[in-house]
């Protein structure tokens, strides 16, 4: 069952179709961790082009996908802020990992970690998973900026 659906992941961030890449959370822990998941469906818009003859999702998307993640767990368990209007702001990626190629029917599982938070710079830890096996690691910092309506 899903912490958070696909309705409630829009409500956090502001990303949409086609760049919207968590489908559903699965585990949080507020300001901590995060468990949250991807359907990779052959009618996503990048496998036309990468690659046509053997679709495989781009490295940099498994990495912004774990960033989002990030991001829904920066802003789950926020109730005392609107966080509506928040745009959240890629500020480094350390130690970017590839282990294995993501192809259409796979599920890509998000685990997701804070690693440490000073005012609104976050760094976490993050792995992409497919039938618990690593396709991805990354360390990601972001901040966020709270823009008017």
């Amino acid at each position: 069952m899903a912490l958070l659906d696909i309705h409630q992941i829009k409500n956090l961030l502001p990303h949409r179709y086609p760049f919207l890449l968590v489908d559903r959370v699965l585990e949080a822990v507020p300001e901590e961790s995060m468990v949250a998941l991807k359907n990779v469906t052959y009618n996503e818009p990048f496998f036309e082009g990468h690659f046509p003859s053997r679709p495989v999702m781009p490295g940099v998307l498994i990495i912004e996908a774990l960033a989002q993640a990030a991001a829904l767990m920066a802003s789950y368990g926020r109730e005392d802020i609107d966080t509506s209007n928040r745009i959240y702001y890629f500020t480094g990626i350390d130690k970017a990992r590839f282990k294995r190629p993501v192809e259409p029917g796979d599920q890509l599982i998000f685990e997701v970690e804070l690693v440490r938070k000073i005012k609104n710079m976050w760094k976490c830890k993050g792995i992409a998973k497919v039938d618990g096996k690593v396709a991805a690691s990354a360390e990601l910092m972001f901040t966020f900026k709270d823009i008017e309506a």
